[in-house]
């Protein structure tokens, strides 16, 4: 190893659940360091699904993260000229990151008016086990499948 590690930074909780998911989901969401905008969208979105399911939107946010966390994915690797996709396991850190940005770029690629609709409704399809982003957890999951046979690359 060339350099030392890299300490993971702190994160506060977020004010209204006490949630260190949601405090990093908020800054995944935030544009341009504008943070009230961030937490106003993300809490509305929240009232929404709660509105919309009758059931505690905390649970159905950790559902749909858990739904879009990705097991595996494929990294190119060279092996005598040509590149092969080698299936590996996703670290727990780096499957949480892969979830927040696939829920965030579906919802903001749907189209609903606002983007408090938008985030409401993709987590409520992600709890769901439905939408584009458990369509792109399945996508990379079957790419990891189809290229098992290269798994022995695996350094």
């Amino acid at each position: 190893m060339r350099r030392r590690r890299v300490e993971p930074r702190k994160v506060d909780p977020d004010p209204k659940y006490g949630d260190l998911i949601v405090a990093k989901f908020m800054s995944k969401l935030m544009r341009d360091g504008k943070r009230s905008v961030s937490e106003r969208i993300f809490y509305q979105a929240m009232e929404r699904i709660e509105a919309m399911t009758k059931q505690d939107p905390l649970a159905t946010f950790k559902q749909a993260m858990n739904n879009a966390r990705p097991h595996l994915e494929v990294k190119s690797r060279r092996v005598g000229g040509a590149t092969y996709q080698v299936p590996i396991e996703v670290r727990p850190g780096r499957a949480q990151a892969l979830a927040m940005r696939w829920l965030l770029a579906a919802s903001r690629a749907r189209g609903e008016k606002n983007m408090t609709d938008k985030l409401a409704n993709e987590l409520v399809d992600a709890a769901a086990g439905r939408g584009a982003t458990v369509k792109k957890r399945d996508d990379t999951h079957r790419m990891a499948e189809a290229n098992k046979a290269f798994a022995h690359y695996r350094w």
